[in-house]
């Protein structure tokens, strides 16, 4: 693997990570003296913004009532069915199910594993998936069946899955990584990679973000690890060392092109074309280079999210990012969610709830708001 450098960017018409690429012999200090500081600072920051228990789902609901206008004071996870219904996965009151007409909400009370719910997918079959802080939850469009240590999860906080295109079920745990074999989930134990001065942010080996390549790969998230690939053979780890943005991965996507992108809590986000890294941090004083969430548009567009400095998009066709925080009506600073339904609209969760995009003006919506 090639020396990787870093770039740091800046908030105006930018960049092309096209022709970064062509710059990959040149090698650069990874962060200034200033932005390891604020990568440092950040990491209390971030803590202090969510509270640990807050992110890890132990909260005492202290921070909204469901009976407010609001879907959820916290939006972690936005998903589309093949039905067309939306659901939303909240930190606090499980998931939020919008069939555009009205909204029905599932927790532990209708047989949900958990109130947290941290990843949503669609089964092959058509069964949804959800992750939560009380295991793993499959529901089949009538009622839920909850698989927990008791049926060989590592631990019950569930935080990533995925389904590959074989058919198997991988969950990330904060213990590590579980697989299901159509009756019960197998720990997989990953190797350790040899990493300098490890510092854990939630927990240690937690699994962050799982996803599958063109290629068949996997990739896992792993914290204050890097990132780890697996071939269905071996695993290799990819971290610092090697030109990522930082060890602690959250987000990984594989974009239309083939490239790889990172987000991380700390370091911002890296793209990877599979020879070296480009490393993009946040030019200001804020320290705010936390990039939650990772998504590639239908029009081939990169989006992610900034803590406190709204979301960006990369345009591939202008070569340029562009930002929307909240003088452009992104009331949601601390974005972790970013999805496009069918009808070409995003919407944008976290901390501060929901807000829908319609390529022209941003809209925060809360459950009135949403039914017009």
């Amino acid at each position: 693997m090639k020396k990787s450098f870093a770039y740091k960017r800046c908030l105006g018409p930018l960049l092309s990570l096209l022709i970064m690429t062509a710059c990959s012999g040149q090698n650069t200090s990874e962060f200034t003296k200033k932005s390891v500081a604020q990568a440092a600072a950040y990491s209390t920051k971030a803590m202090s913004t969510f509270g640990l228990d807050y992110l890890l789902g132990r909260s005492n609901s202290a921070f909204c009532s469901v009976n407010s206008l609001q879907i959820s004071e916290h939006v972690r996870r936005i998903f589309q069915d093949s039905k067309g219904n939306l659901w939303f996965g909240t930190n606090d009151y499980g998931v939020c199910r919008y069939d555009g007409r009205s909204f029905t909400y599932f927790s532990v009370k209708e047989g949900l594993g958990g109130t947290q719910v941290t990843g949503i997918i669609e089964d092959r079959k058509g069964n949804l998936w959800f992750t939560t802080n009380g295991g793993v939850s499959k529901y089949n469009g009538c009622s839920f069946t909850n698989y927990t240590e008791q049926n060989g999860l590592n631990h019950k906080w569930a935080w990533s899955i995925l389904e590959d295109r074989q058919g198997t079920i991988w969950v990330g745990t904060l213990k590590g990584l579980c697989r299901y074999n159509g009756t019960r989930f197998t720990s997989i134990a990953l190797p350790s990679p040899d990493v300098n001065n490890p510092t854990v942010d939630l927990s240690k080996n937690l699994i962050g973000c799982i996803t599958e390549d063109q290629k068949g790969n996997l990739w896992f998230g792993v914290d204050n690890q890097g990132v780890c690939k697996y071939d269905g053979k071996t695993f290799q780890y990819i971290t610092k060392e090697d030109g990522l943005c930082d060890n602690n991965i959250v987000t990984v996507l594989e974009d239309s092109n083939g490239g790889m992108w990172f987000g991380s809590m700390h370091g911002g986000l890296s793209h990877y074309n599979g020879e070296s890294f480009i490393n993009i941090i946040e030019s200001n004083d804020t320290g705010d280079n936390e990039a939650w969430n990772i998504y590639e548009d239908k029009r081939g567009n990169v989006w992610f999210s900034s803590e406190g400095s709204g979301i960006y998009c990369f345009n591939k066709e202008r070569k340029c990012f562009t930002n929307f925080s909240k003088s452009r009506g992104v009331t949601q600073q601390a974005v972790q969610t970013i999805f496009e339904d069918t009808e070409g609209r995003f919407w944008v969760g976290g901390k501060d709830g929901l807000c829908r995009y319609n390529r022209k003006s941003f809209l925060n919506l809360t459950r009135e708001e949403t039914l017009r």
